[in-house]
């Protein structure tokens, strides 16, 4: 592909700069491999430079190493997120040392979005049965691509109740990035994030623990004895997070990465529900 001289690297960066993009000369990259001519990569340029997601702008975002398939309109994976998979990770792993279960263990991701946790997951751990859901039709409709190659199942509805019965009592791990921005604040969100992602995947409610709590009630019936369910949450939020967590009969924590900038509260159920 051959560019007019003045569409290069950094002056694609200086004018996504300009714009405010914080990671601006690395937008200009990929910007610049994505575009198959210097007129698309003009328009590329253009509808960034409007405050479009530079995700949905390529159709891929970037997750633990992988790029996952985003359309218009569905909520971007974040890095923080990752922390999830690398909690899941951990778990599946002492399964797999301690019981021998970790290969045929069964994942659920929640509110899956583009279903890149899973897709991770399924990378990391082959033959792990993989299972997602999100009630938004075009975050599911990504989600069965991105697990198609990993024979992954993706069901579009409100949390649990698209999920066949022959999963109850049988899945050993929960992940969920439930929209937990509490409602007065996602005026104060990045336009990316307000203009072009659904309210459904970033509204928690007053407190923005609305969907959380909803998890944690059913997540029991659900999983199996000795399952985990790992929901993201914030600093602020965390300790609310673990409450929620063990008034449902999980014994629960939270835990931080710097590195990733994510907070998650992981439970572990006891196989007793609570009524």
């Amino acid at each position: 592909m051959e560019f007019f001289p003045e569409l290069t690297a950094a002056t694609l960066a200086a004018r996504l700069r300009d714009a405010g993009c914080v990671y601006a000369e690395d937008e200009a990259e990929i910007l610049l491999e994505a575009a198959r001519s210097a007129q698309e990569l003009d328009t590329m340029v253009q509808r960034r430079v409007e405050g479009l997601p530079l995700e949905h702008i390529v159709g891929w975002a970037a997750f633990h190493g992988l790029r996952m398939k985003v359309a218009p309109g569905v909520f971007v994976p974040r890095l923080r997120t990752e922390f999830l998979v690398v909690q899941a990770a951990q778990i599946l792993r002492r399964l797999q040392h301690t019981t021998g279960r970790g290969l045929n263990a069964v994942a659920l991701d929640l509110c899956c979005g583009s279903g890149a946790i899973a897709a991770a997951l399924g990378v990391e751990f082959p033959g792990l049965e993989i299972h997602a859901a999100d009630i938004d039709q075009a975050a599911v409709e990504c989600a069965a691509e991105n697990l198609a190659h990993l024979s992954g199942a993706a069901y579009c509805g409100d949390l649990f109740a698209p999920l066949p019965p022959d999963l109850h009592g049988r899945i050993g791990i929960i992940t969920a990035n439930a929209p937990y921005v509490p409602t007065q604040d996602i005026a104060f969100m990045p336009q990316e994030a307000r203009f072009f992602e659904p309210d459904a995947a970033l509204n928690g409610g007053d407190d923005g623990l609305d969907i959380q709590r909803r998890i944690a009630a059913d997540a029991p019936e659900w999983l199996s004895p000795g399952g985990h369910l790992i929901m993201e949450t914030s600093p602020t939020q965390a300790a609310e997070s673990v409450r929620i967590l063990e008034r449902s009969g999980f014994r629960a924590s939270s835990v931080h990465s710097e590195v990733l900038d994510g907070t998650a509260v992981v439970g572990l159920f006891s196989g007793e529900i609570r009524s």
